[in-house]
């Protein structure tokens, strides 16, 4: 049942009730961090239902990740339209669009890539993976904005991009991409946009067909659209006044993956709408707000805020990466009141790579952790299960569910497989919105390839660890950055004016993701591998010493932390000859647990557990019957592994 009109407006600011009711068709709503536009999303959407200007049967709401479109979804089925309105991604639509036309016309659907990096790696003539992955970030970004391989280096030069690889050698791979593609029938999530876009363009029937499906459009997240997506968009709109897109320019983050946020900024200029602006801030302290803002613009007017006053951000210098570690760990554990959950604090940072001390930091604090980002989800083995079975069933995603549903997950011996199960589940559903007659196949093959990019982390109470992009969208009370200093504030490859433009806007972004505690590190020395370099500080903080908001506070960690990251180092050189042995036998077997892992594309607690490889370092056994006596090691995956391990036992020749 649809909410009633009046009930959608309960709880709403003044500019979000106008943001929700406005009689506008083309319409832009700017929405700063914490202001509720996901809240201002869907009650919009919701608002013209009951008021009957939008048929949610003909209503799209797009966005960029498919986590991002199943919670618009949830946010839709609390007020009653669920059912009606189709929520999903850009390619997701594109795929359903292309999906339908080539049935149509009884043409083979070419099959989607599911190694990219491997094939431009062949197209660029054998190369290594990183030098591949670098020269598919150019042909991505190039694609995105539309630009021809003929145009990428004059496009490359104006934008000072700096490929490692020379870029007419670039232009070369891209075409030979291009060929191995249409050679071996495949294609990529930008081809899918582009060959939707090309279908609508050469076939205006077609195109009128397609904008009769999806009469009212909505988009989130409107500043990550880049040239192609939005080509994309407009033919779909077909000229039809019926747009209202969301965005937020201070979060515009993507530049370098071909992000254009002028189509946000330029919004009405471009489509001749209205712009409205949310300026109210909900999430944060008073504190934490201004101190974001004034990283971003020292001139800027404050956002009005509604959370009450707090402790003020602190600026925390350390004499070197290790010690910073340890106070974020510190001020994690002195951040725990009695009765709080881990999760309500985050470890934000720069790059992944910073992540490996902060992780030690906090084991040896005995903080529990996880990391956002640390395993794709479709590794997960209960969604490896899924898509196994999807891939091998001969009939239409709808008659599949009930497959799904009756996975048994009980070998999987992973606490979090139901909940992802449930995930692929409730995926499915949402594509059967776009594509009713998608196959089994279909569905696999595209879940398989949409989603490899998002990212997974433990369940659980446990202190959030996630780079500032990664931590987009999310929210904790109290956050904690580190590395705030030049080479990682911003980073190295920022070299010219608008991409340093984006390195404050991401710190912004990293920033708001506090609600009441925010606490910024830096380390005056950093080891990058065998070699130890000074650091200094990020000029982006030099505004909040101006305004004396902030002051550096003692550099000494905790004795208990710093003690036991001592006694951690020192283990190997007090541990009996013995104990040493074992580890090195435990390290042996993590190392093939991890191979055969990835040659199944399994996560590695699904072919031999922690528990298990423990005790086989402990027992070191030598028959299948030793293998047998452990508690937890079945019967099925002793047939599947068990030779293999004792093969790894032996090999360590301990006695």
């Amino acid at each position: 049942m649809e909410a009633d009109q009046d009930s959608l407006l309960i709880g709403l600011s003044e500019a979000q009730r106008e943001a929700v009711t406005a009689d506008d068709p083309l319409l832009c709503i700017v929405a700063g961090a914490g202001s509720g536009k996901t809240r201002v999303l869907t009650r919009r959407v919701a608002w013209r239902a009951a008021t009957e200007s939008l048929d949610p049967a003909h209503t799209l709401v797009l966005t960029f990740t498919r986590k991002a479109a199943s919670e618009l979804g949830d946010r839709l089925s609390r007020l009653g339209l669920r059912d009606d309105v189709a929520a999903g991604t850009f390619h997701s639509l594109a795929y359903a669009q292309l999906r339908a036309r080539w049935n149509d016309r009884n043409i083979s659907a070419p099959k989607l890539i599911d190694r990219r990096t491997k094939l431009f790696g062949e197209a660029m003539g054998g190369v290594g993976i990183d030098e591949a992955r670098a020269g598919l970030a150019e042909h991505d970004w190039a694609r995105a904005r539309m630009i021809e391989p003929e145009g990428y280096e004059s496009a490359a030069a104006a934008a000072r991009r700096r490929p490692v690889t020379d870029q007419s050698e670039l232009v070369g791979a891209f075409r030979a991409f291009a060929a191995l593609k249409r050679k071996r029938r495949l294609v990529d999530f930008d081809d899918l946009l582009v060959l939707a876009l090309r279908d609508l363009r050469a076939d205006a029937d077609y195109a009128a067909a397609m904008a009769w499906r999806f009469r009212h459009l909505f988009v989130d997240e409107f500043q990550d659209v880049n040239p192609l997506q939005f080509a994309l968009l407009e033919a779909w709109r077909a000229d039809r006044p019926d747009l209202c897109v969301v965005g937020d320019p201070d979060q515009a983050i993507y530049g370098w993956n071909g992000a254009d946020a002028s189509h946000l900024v330029d919004f009405d200029a471009r489509l001749g709408g209205r712009t409205i602006e949310l300026t109210d801030n909900f999430r944060s302290s008073p504190e934490v707000v201004r101190v974001a803002h004034l990283v971003l613009a020292a001139d800027r007017s404050t956002p009005t805020v509604h959370q009450p006053t707090a402790r003020p951000p602190v600026i925390v210098g350390h004499d070197d990466d290790r010690l910073e570690a340890a106070g974020i760990a510190r001020a994690a554990r002195d951040a725990h009141a009695p009765g709080t959950p881990w999760s309500t604090q985050a470890v934000l940072v720069r790059t992944n790579a910073q992540t490996v001390l902060i992780q030690e930091a906090l084991a040896a604090a005995g903080i529990p952790y996880r990391v956002r980002g640390g395993r794709s989800f479709v590794e997960h083995p209960a969604v490896v299960l899924a898509l196994q079975l999807l891939r091998g069933h001969p009939g239409r995603l709808g008659d599949a569910i009930g497959d799904l549903r009756a996975i048994d997950i009980t070998e999987l011996m992973v606490n979090d497989a139901g909940e992802h199960l449930d995930v692929v589940v409730r995926l499915a559903y949402d594509h059967l919105r776009l594509d009713r007659d998608c196959t089994a196949r279909a569905f696999a093959e595209l879940l398989g390839t949409t989603v490899a990019g998002e990212v997974i982390g433990p369940s659980g109470d446990a202190v959030d660890i996630a780079t500032f992009h990664a931590a987009k969208g999310l929210e904790w009370s109290v956050v904690h950055l580190a590395g705030l200093e030049e080479g990682y504030v911003p980073v190295w490859q920022a070299t010219s004016p608008e991409a340093v433009a984006e390195e404050r806007r991401l710190l912004h972004v990293a920033m708001t993701r506090a609600r009441t505690h925010l606490s910024l590190h830096w380390a005056r020395r950093r080891t990058f591998g065998d070699h130890t370099t000074d650091r200094t500080r990020s000029a982006f903080l030099r505004v909040l010493d101006e305004h004396r908001l902030t002051a550096d506070l003692p550099t000494e960690p905790d004795p208990g932390v710093r003690e036991s990251l001592r006694s951690r180092r020192q283990e190997l050189e007090t541990t009996p000859p013995f104990v040493v042995a074992r580890d090195a036998l435990h390290a042996s077997l993590l190392a093939w647990r991890d191979a055969a892992a990835r040659a199944t594309s399994v996560d590695p607690a699904a072919v031999v557990s922690d528990e298990v490889l423990a005790v086989i370092a402990d027992t070191r056994p030598v028959t299948d019957s030793d293998l047998a006596a452990i508690d937890g090691f079945s019967s099925m995956r002793r047939a599947r592994y068990g030779s293999r391990l004792l093969e790894v036992v032996a090999a360590a020749g301990l006695e």
